[in-house]
C-alpha cells in the first residue's frame, strides 16, 4: 500500500543538501507502486526523483514528489567474452559499478564514484576520463508517465550527446525510466587510460599493466582529491557543461590567453574545460557567506551550510555573465533546476 506524505523536506533527498519541502512525496520500490501513483489523477504534476544528484532545488515544490527505489542487479545474458547486466532504476551508480568491478566485468571502471542513481544515468549520458555510459549501453526501460505505458528505448533511439539524450530533450519529462541494460567485457578489457590524470595516478602508484579494478581506485583516488564529497559539503559535482567552440574563435582567444586548454571534438570544433574558465574569471575558491565556489575545482558550487538554492542559481548565473564577458564563451548549466 503506497503511502502519500505531506510536507517532507528534500535536504536528504538531493546531493546539494538543500532544504525545501515537498508538499507531497511517495517513495516507490516496485514498477507496480510506481504506475499505482503515476494513475493519481488529483496529482496531476509530478517530481520524479532517483539519487537528487543533477538538481539544485531553488523552492518547495508542489508537484508530487516521486522518490524512484527499485533495487536489484541481474545478469540477463552472456557469452564467452560479453555480460549483459540488468541494473533497476533506484540502485546507486557507484554501487553499482562496484557490483561489477567484482565479478571483472569491464567497460564501467572510469565512471566510479560519479553521484546519483542508474536510472537517472541515461538521461545525462554520464562521462568522465574519456568514458560516456552510451558506450557500454544496450536499453532502458521505462513508464510513460501519462499513458503508464512500458517502452524500450535501445541505443539508436536514445540520441546520446555531450552529456544529453532523447531524454532531456524530445520525450523530457515523459517517461520514468525504470532499468538499464548494459554490455560488458567479461576479459580481454578494452582499457581506457588516455587522460593524463589517470596514468599520472597509475605512476604514482608503481602500476604499469592495470587492471580494471587499478583504473577505478586511481579514477576514485583523482575524484577524490579534486571533488568534494556531497555527505560533507553540498554539491552537484559539476555544475556546468564543457562548451565546444570553433578553432578559428579558439586560436583568437590564444592570443590573449596562451594556455588556454582545449581538446580536439571535430576538424572545425574543440572543446574547452569549463573549470579552467571559472578559474581564470577569479571564481574558484570564492566564498559568499554559505555558499560559493570548490576550492579545488571551479566547475564545483557548493553548500557550505543552509544556503537556499535561489543563491546558488544566482551564483551561477554572474558565473555565466562573467565568463561570457572575459572569454566571449557561453557556458551552460548541467544541473537541472527546478
Amino acid at each position: 500500500m503506497i503511502q502519500i506524505e505531506k510536507n517532507i523536506s528534500l535536504k536528504n533527498y538531493n546531493t546539494f543538501g538543500i532544504n525545501v519541502k515537498a508538499e507531497h512525496f511517495v517513495a516507490v520500490s516496485t514498477i507496480e507502486e510506481l504506475k499505482e501513483v503515476l494513475a493519481l489523477k488529483h496529482f496531476p504534476k509530478k517530481l520524479l526523483l532517483g539519487g537528487g544528484s543533477n538538481m539544485l532545488l531553488t523552492q518547495d515544490q508542489k508537484k508530487l514528489v516521486i522518490h524512484i527505489n527499485l533495487k536489484g542487479i541481474t545478469i540477463e545474458n552472456e557469452d564467452d567474452h560479453f555480460v549483459w547486466v540488468k541494473a533497476n532504476a533506484g540502485e546507486n551508480w557507484h554501487e553499482f559499478v562496484l557490483w561489477c568491478l567484482e565479478r571483472d566485468f569491464g567497460g564501467l571502471e572510469n565512471l566510479s564514484l560519479i553521484p546519483g542513481n542508474v536510472g537517472t544515468a541515461p538521461i545525462q549520458n554520464i562521462g568522465a576520463y574519456g568514458i560516456e555510459l552510451k558506450d557500454t549501453f544496450i536499453s532502458c526501460d521505462a513508464i510513460h508517465i501519462e499513458t503508464l505505458q512500458a517502452k524500450t528505448f535501445i541505443k539508436d533511439e536514445c540520441n546520446f550527446g555531450y552529456r544529453n539524450s532523447i531524454f532531456k530533450n524530445d520525450v523530457k519529462g515523459q517517461y520514468s525510466i525504470t532499468s538499464v541494460v548494459f554490455k560488458l567485457t567479461k576479459h580481454k578489457h578494452k582499457l581506457s587510460v588516455a587522460y593524463g590524470a589517470i596514468t599520472s595516478e597509475l605512476e604514482a602508484q608503481n602500476i604499469k599493466n592495470p587492471t580494471i579494478q587499478d583504473i577505478s581506485k586511481a579514477v576514485i583516488a583523482i575524484r577524490e582529491s579534486k571533488l568534494p564529497n556531497p555527505k560533507d559539503i553540498g554539491n552537484s559535482g559539476s555544475f556546468f557543461k564543457n562548451p565546444v567552440i570553433s578553432k578559428v574563435k579558439f586560436e583568437k582567444l590564444q592570443e590573449n590567453f596562451k594556455n588556454i586548454p582545449s581538446y580536439p571534438i571535430s576538424e572545425s570544433e574543440v572543446k574547452v574545460p569549463a573549470g579552467w574558465l571559472i578559474e581564470t574569471a577569479g571564481f574558484k575558491g570564492k566564498r559568499f557567506g554559505n555558499y560559493g565556489v570548490h576550492k579545488k575545482q571551479a566547475l564545483v558550487l557548493v553548500n557550505y551550510g543552509d544556503a537556499k538554492g535561489s543563491d546558488i542559481l544566482k551564483l551561477s548565473k554572474l558565473i555565466q555573465k562573467t565568463v561570457l564577458r572575459v572569454f566571449g564563451i557561453s557556458i551552460e548549466a548541467e544541473v537541472n533546476i527546478l
